[in-house]
């Protein structure tokens, strides 16, 4: 057999793997956290774009959420300011605000364009659009932080109907508070609280490392897999620490609160969210209620 024929049935045998996944996921929703280094490499960005893209012609229902820090802290530096952080949240006064609401306002239009170019019709909102996220001020330990919301309530009416009219919904991760101000919103709360309330199948957070390691240090230790009672006791036994445990609180609260499968995933590498949703092994870590949550034709392990 020559190598192009060898070639072509390589392909076909992924697209036999990847069968049962597309018809179980079908109409399904899927929340996508989109940030990192993913944002900022422009072959990472189109790889994401193109892998929203797919899930959706697929029969998905896609939705990504959006951050923007770095261009953030890019554009408040330019402004004369010192960025400035407590506990990871970005320290908002009104010019800060003022320049993140543009700033996300700027990667949103471009994530639509990027997917108009594709063939598939997309539409940028920010939580302010239908009253769709609102929020209470966010404090650190009693410290105020300005204009940083806490999700209280997720209203997905605007997003139910994007949906319904086939476009990719968009989302920047502002809200408006009780004063009917703008509130920047950490984006991965933004997902998560999102995710909860459409009780979406999936939920992926798309960060700059492999997924969750027995050993931070051992990428060999990856976990394919984590019930809600092992996530919890490597919280409890300290195996994660810094600015992994937030995230993994994110998680454990998406699938507590309905959602039936978190993902972590490395989004340095291409095509991860293919990899991950239509290979039984995966690449990231998925986190899942418990055992019996696995798919029928999972593996114990494989996910």
């Amino acid at each position: 057999m020559d190598k192009n024929m060898n070639d072509v049935l390589i392909k076909a045998e992924t697209l036999i793997e990847a069968l049962p996944y597309i018809r179980d996921f079908s109409d399904k929703r899927v929340i996508v956290k989109y940030g990192g280094s993913a944002m900022l490499d422009e072959k990472l960005q189109q790889s994401v774009i193109k892998d929203v893209a797919l899930l959706k012609l697929v029969g998905m229902k896609p939705i990504i959420v959006h951050g923007g820090g770095k261009e953030i802290s890019k554009w408040v530096k330019l402004m004369g300011k010192e960025p400035e952080f407590v506990e990871g949240l970005r320290v908002t006064d009104e010019d800060t605000m003022e320049v993140a609401e543009m700033v996300l306002n700027k990667v949103n239009k471009h994530l639509v364009q990027m997917m108009e170019k594709l063939g598939v019709r997309a539409a940028g909102i920010s939580g302010k659009d239908g009253g769709t996220i609102i929020c209470d001020k966010k404090t650190v330990n009693g410290k105020d932080i300005g204009y940083v919301g806490d999700v209280r309530e997720v209203r997905s009416d605007l997003i139910d109907t994007l949906l319904e009219h086939d476009f990719v919904p968009i989302i920047a991760p502002i809200g408006l508070g009780d004063d009917f101000k703008s509130y920047n919103i950490n984006a991965d709360d933004a997902a998560c609280a999102i995710a909860k309330s459409m009780k979406a199948e999936k939920l992926v957070f798309m960060t700059d490392i492999e997924g969750v390691c027995r050993d931070a240090n051992d990428p060999s230790t990856l976990l394919s897999v984590l019930t809600l009672d092992e996530a919890n006791r490597m919280i409890d036994e300290g195996f994660v620490g810094g600015g992994m445990l937030p995230k993994l609180r994110n998680c454990i609260d998406a699938v507590e609160g309905g959602v039936g499968r978190v993902h972590i995933l490395d989004g340095r590498l291409e095509h991860c969210l293919l990899l991950e949703f239509y290979t039984k092994k995966g690449i990231g870590t998925a986190f899942i209620g418990n055992e019996n949550s696995l798919y029928q034709y999972e593996t114990e392990g494989n996910a």
